[in-house]
């Protein structure tokens, strides 16, 4: 399956300006909203250059571990990790690379840009929003507008204490 788990602010931004993530929850208070679950059948990851030279920037390590990431770009790369390479072409030609690394497993679609590409295609299989309830008033969208959120089919609402609600949506209506 092309699978998309990100995380949104209740009104539709995944990063806040110049790619602020400080609202997001810290993930020590004991809830990870399923993300373990979620990367335990991910194969490989497709993420967008951007998004990889976010993570690239936290100076925690590494969050990937083994699980190979092709970055979606037309740029050179230096890798920071031995299992990270570069991809280009089509969304199918990129997909098709991150198939054969998934083997098995999913493929784990990470970034703005990638995403609504991917999902304007028709080629995402399930995606799942975590909407954080903090409105951030700018910054960069989820999806590019209306006609990308008709794409999606609502199929599970889950709330949490804490004020999160996940969605999971299926490609189709």
């Amino acid at each position: 399956m092309i699978r998309v788990f990100i995380a949104m602010s209740r009104d539709g931004f995944i990063a806040g300006p110049d790619d602020d993530l400080s609202w997001l929850p810290d993930g020590h208070a004991g809830e990870d909203y399923g993300y373990e679950a979620f990367m335990a059948g991910v194969g490989a990851m497709l993420m967008g250059r951007r998004t990889y030279d976010v993570v690239e920037g936290f100076g925690t390590g590494w969050p990937y571990g083994d699980t190979p990431v092709l970055v979606a770009t037309t740029r050179p790369l230096d890798p920071i990790e031995p299992t990270v390479r570069a991809v280009s072409g089509s969304a199918e030609e990129m997909l098709a690379e991150a198939r054969a690394a998934a083997g098995e497993g999913d493929v784990y679609v990470d970034g703005g840009r990638l995403i609504q590409q991917l999902l304007a295609a028709g080629l995402i299989d399930e995606f799942v929003v975590t909407v954080i309830p903090v409105d951030l008033g700018e910054g960069i969208p989820l999806l590019a507008g209306e006609e990308q959120w008709a794409l999606l089919r609502l199929e599970e609402s889950r709330a949490f204490p804490s004020g999160v609600e996940q969605r999971r949506y299926g490609l189709g209506g």
